[in-house]
């Protein structure tokens, strides 16, 4: 409970730099700053009030900055040791494998083919995700590395089901569910789910179009989410 104490007020005290100095972590020797002129309260206590509950909505999102910040200290210290090369021969390894095992078992070509192009996706979205990592700079984790990861992740099912009938019915099906419940819930402000159904049709590459669009800013979030509890709560303590 302490820990969850000392979270939520350096959210809070995150919340209030943005517009006030000397909030989160205050000099030693001025220290904290503090309103002094009427205007100044008002405004201090108003932005602080503002806070409050925008700070209890996102200390759940800041749990999971905590959660994928943990994990990806965990992977940046097992690529660290192998490298880019060694990411790269390790997916080459493991997509390599289960495409020869897809053509030994005598299925279809094009589940031949569907195994092949996913695990050429993997590898190159892995690789990227390494190098941007390895670039250095908050920016450029979050704007390129955690989106590459990302698309590592949800992009060789995609692509796969696009020459595999079989995966197709599943992986189309269930996608076509979600970008029903995107356009009716998320997307519907603004008119912005009429656009992408009069623009747009679900179907083929525009899957792998809907995935990725759903990567990419996935990976920002993401980002922003552990570069927040890098703020909060520095990996050092």
């Amino acid at each position: 409970m302490g820990a969850l104490r000392i979270d939520i007020e350096r959210l809070h005290a995150t919340w209030m730099e943005l517009v006030f100095p000397r909030q989160l972590d205050p000099g030693r020797v001025v220290g904290k700053w503090h309103p002094e002129t009427d205007p100044q309260k008002l405004a201090y206590y108003l932005w602080a009030a503002l806070g409050a509950p925008l700070v209890a909505i996102g200390y759940p999102l800041l749990l999971v900055g905590f959660a994928a910040r943990f994990y990806a200290s965990r992977v940046d210290t097992a690529v660290a040791r192998v490298g880019v090369v060694g990411v790269v021969l390790a997916s080459l390894l493991v997509w390599g494998s289960l495409t020869a095992a897809t053509w030994l078992s005598q299925i279809s070509f094009n589940g031949f083919v569907a195994v092949a192009v996913a695990s050429v996706v993997a590898t190159v979205s892995a690789a990227l995700a390494v190098l941007f990592s390895r670039v250095g700079g908050r920016i450029t984790s979050i704007v390129f590395a955690y989106p590459a990861a990302m698309t590592a992740f949800f992009l060789p099912p995609v692509v796969a089901a696009l020459y595999s009938p079989s995966l197709a019915d599943v992986v189309f099906a269930n996608s076509q569910t979600f970008a029903i419940w995107l356009l009716d819930n998320v997307l519907a402000v603004g008119g912005i789910d009429e656009l992408l159904r009069s623009r747009f049709q679900l179907q083929g590459v525009a899957y792998v179009l809907m995935w990725f669009a759903i990567a990419v800013p996935l990976g920002w979030l993401l980002g922003v989410l552990v570069a927040l509890a890098d703020v909060v709560r520095p990996a050092s303590e």
